[in-house]
């Protein structure tokens, strides 16, 4: 695969945790072994929607602000953005609150799914890392981000 590493973005940690929340919310499978088999080490989906906004405040502003830093390019942040709006709709419409299975049987779930598939394996790729691994535990995402 073509692309380069993720370090050499300015703020990786934070394209880090993007990319991971991306990861958990694109994959039905992660979605069945892992949180609704309360599979510890992996937050849940609320968790997920946090990471992904938290730092960037994308539930305020579009992630065309931060192309150069944290995304590499338009088309990452219009990906990213997509995603985003998707699944804060359904948090904001079951509660952050709510069960994992609330989340997964919400009618629009299929297409925040969808979004995030089609940034995560944008974001993956560029990066030269394979989008269809499994998702990285919470641990090992901090310790990547402890790295240097």
């Amino acid at each position: 695969m073509g692309g380069m590493p993720l370090t050499d973005m300015p703020w990786w940690r934070w394209r880090t945790n993007v990319r991971s929340a991306l990861h958990m919310l694109s994959d039905p499978a992660f979605h069945r072994e892992c949180w609704l088999a309360g599979r510890e080490g992996y937050g849940d989906v609320t968790d997920a929607v946090y990471r992904l906004v938290e730092d960037t405040w994308l539930d305020n502003w579009s992630a065309e602000k931060y192309v150069g830093t944290i995304f590499r390019d338009s088309a990452e942040a219009a990906a990213v953005d997509a995603a985003a709006l998707h699944v804060l709709r359904i948090m904001h419409q079951v509660g952050a609150d709510a069960p994992v299975s609330a989340y997964l049987e919400h009618q629009g779930w299929g297409e925040a799914v969808q979004a995030a598939r089609e940034a995560h394996v944008m974001l993956a790729t560029n990066d030269a890392e394979d989008p269809d691994i499994p998702p990285r535990s919470l641990e090992v995402i901090r310790i990547m981000t402890r790295a240097a």
